[in-house]
């Protein structure tokens, strides 16, 4: 029995050093033009350490279950040397492509490599023969020195007197493989966000793990899109000309100042259905700018988070913040105001790296960020998702109040508590849905009403919406609508005064729209509009879920499913046309996406 730990136990960190040396080699190759300082090694082996011991457990499945069948009967050594013959040659392709690509690509091995290799020549085109000649002998000699070195050992023969007692230890021990793997017990499973700690994006890609890179991009690949290919390019351009445009022009000034300071808040779950039981969010509508025709992109908040944050669509099936090789070329409010000086930071009370949330929020500018392991241990379990709302809004409070004169600042901020399973420290309605609203507005009017009260208010824009609307009682996909109305409210001493903005608009339009009113171009947030612009001539709203969209304009609104081809709602008087726009819709955002 001590035999057969022993021996995985040694290939277990035979393969965790393997990864860590690799992290130190990639850093060696790749740090020329990158702010780097010894004490960064050890920082980049650090925080990747979760992610190179999760990935080790994946490799270490099929000698475990050898040992485990060696109990009983002899296992041919020639098994495990194929086997290590094979992860030999994987993790030196890995490990060399990795090291050697980062130079032209800048980013991490993904799945996106395998599209060269149907057409080669773009490879041979780019670097020289002997480049490659090299490459490949270090290659081959990295997977001997790797395939010998997995060789050290030989399995022990079959128990006689105690197998079984080994056996039950071995099938005990699987759990705690299977957590490994899974990177814990909390809600987020292992992903490359987690490992992300730094400004310095290069600190943050010396940590990742390659191989979990590659396997993980493989994993989440956008698949087969030629079933949103419906119109050549020009026709689908034409189709889209008026939905989408980036420019500002005689734009409406709802603002005192072109710089405030900014606070947004995407309030969990938060659709206007629930309007009823947040009586003091009704009443903040009256002394702000109220969008009163807001809707949500998507039903997700990974996929919310983007819409709001980076003025990007949603998807069908796809969740572009789960895609960091897609995420992080995303333009971002935080980016673009980080670029002017701007302070940014993010505070959430849940798991931060669920999602991949953090590897989203730094590769977009969202410089410190707070999530659940920088509160306390008795503050991270007041609720079932982590901190609770009324903590998590007293921290965005004490950050206001610490903004330094002369300064300005972004701050986000994602709410928790109204979401399943509702465990909120309130008690007003029966309905525990309804009581998790009410909680929630009682912690926002809370919020605002001690922000009044300081001099941060004077020169503060407070932005609220939701991250997505949600089913509930009568609600549901058959009525879109009702599902997916999101409030969008902006309060603060910046606002010139009270307006309603009644314009038919996405929360992936608050970007052009903010940007807008600072006086800031766009351009580079393709699909947000400026809602308050002259340009913004076609105003319309888009949902979508699975394989279905919801398209809403003045004429009325449809839902149709491109899985069955038909429409699931037709409640348009011009529903025809309304199918063109939704397809050319589909068809440019995934072609955009696809490109990045």
């Amino acid at each position: 029995m001590g035999q057969r730990l022993t021996y995985l136990a040694k290939t277990y960190l035979l393969t965790v050093l393997l990864f860590v040396a690799a992290k130190v080699v990639f850093m060696l190759c790749n740090s020329s033009g990158h702010d780097v300082m010894p004490a960064d090694v050890w920082a980049v082996i650090g925080h990747g350490l979760t992610l190179d011991l999760s990935t080790a457990l994946y490799f270490l499945i099929l000698p475990f279950l050898v040992c485990l069948a060696s109990m009983w009967v002899r296992i041919p050594r020639w098994l495990l040397r194929i086997y290590y013959a094979i992860i030999a040659l994987a993790f030196s392709l890995a490990f060399v492509s990795d090291t050697s690509l980062y130079q032209f690509w800048g980013f991490k091995l993904d799945a996106s490599c395998l599209q060269y290799l149907s057409q080669p020549e773009g490879i041979t085109q780019s670097v020289s023969a002997w480049y490659l000649l090299v490459r490949f002998l270090i290659g081959a000699l990295v997977a001997w020195g790797i395939y010998r070195a997995y060789l050290w050992g030989k399995l022990p023969h079959p128990a006689t007197s105690s197998r079984i007692r080994e056996t039950v230890l071995f099938v005990c021990l699987m759990p705690v493989m299977v957590i490994g793997i899974r990177g814990g017990l909390t809600e987020s499973t292992t992903n490359i966000g987690q490992v992300y700690y730094s400004q310095n994006q290069f600190l943050n890609h010396s940590a990742v793990n390659p191989v979990f890179s590659f396997l993980y991009s493989l994993s989440h690949q956008l698949g087969d899109l030629s079933e949103y290919e419906f119109f050549d390019e020009q026709e689908c351009q034409r189709i889209v000309a008026d939905v989408y445009t980036t420019e500002s022009a005689g734009t409406d000034t709802l603002l005192t100042t072109q710089r405030p300071n900014i606070v947004i808040i995407l309030l969990e779950s938060c659709g206007e259905e629930f309007a009823g039981a947040m009586p003091r969010l009704q009443q903040l509508k009256k002394e702000g700018i109220c969008f009163s025709n807001c809707y949500g992109n998507t039903w997700r908040t990974d996929r919310g988070t983007v819409c709001a944050l980076s003025g990007y669509p949603s998807f069908p099936g796809i969740s572009v913040m789960k895609m960091p090789e897609k995420s992080r070329t995303l333009p971002g409010i935080a980016r673009t105001l980080q670029s002017l000086g701007y302070e940014t930071g993010y505070v959430y009370g849940g798991d931060i790296n669920f999602t991949n949330m953090r590897s989203y929020l730094i590769s977009t500018g969202w410089e410190h960020l707070c999530g659940m392991d920088d509160f306390t241990a008795s503050e991270r379990n007041t609720a079932q998702w982590g901190v609770r709302d009324d903590i998590t809004f007293q921290t965005v409070f004490r950050q206001i109040q610490s903004f330094k004169p002369g300064t300005m600042n972004l701050i986000g901020y994602s709410s928790l508590s109204s979401h399943e399973p509702w465990d909120v420290p309130l008690q007003r309605h029966a309905d525990e849905v309804l009581n998790a609203f009410a909680y929630l507005d009682d912690c926002l009017a809370d919020f605002i009403e001690r922000l009044q009260q300081t001099p941060a208010w004077d020169n503060l824009l407070v932005i609220l919406t939701a991250d997505h609307g949600i089913n509930y009682g009568k609600i549901d996909q058959s009525k879109p609508l009702e599902k997916n109305h999101i409030p969008m409210l902006w309060l603060g001493g910046a606002v010139r005064e009270p307006r309603t903005i009644d314009a038919i608009c996405n929360q992936s339009d608050l970007a052009a729209t903010l940007l807008g009113q600072m006086g800031l171009t766009h351009d580079d947030f393709t699909f947000s509009r400026d809602v308050l612009s002259t340009s913004y001539s076609y105003p319309t709203a888009v949902h979508n879920y699975n394989n279905a969209q919801l398209l809403i304009d003045s004429t009325g609104h449809i839902l149709y499913d491109f899985d069955a081809r038909r429409f699931i709602i037709n409640r348009s008087a011009d529903a025809e046309r309304m199918l063109l726009v939704n397809k050319a819709i589909l068809q440019c955002t995934t072609h955009d996406l696809s490109r990045r």
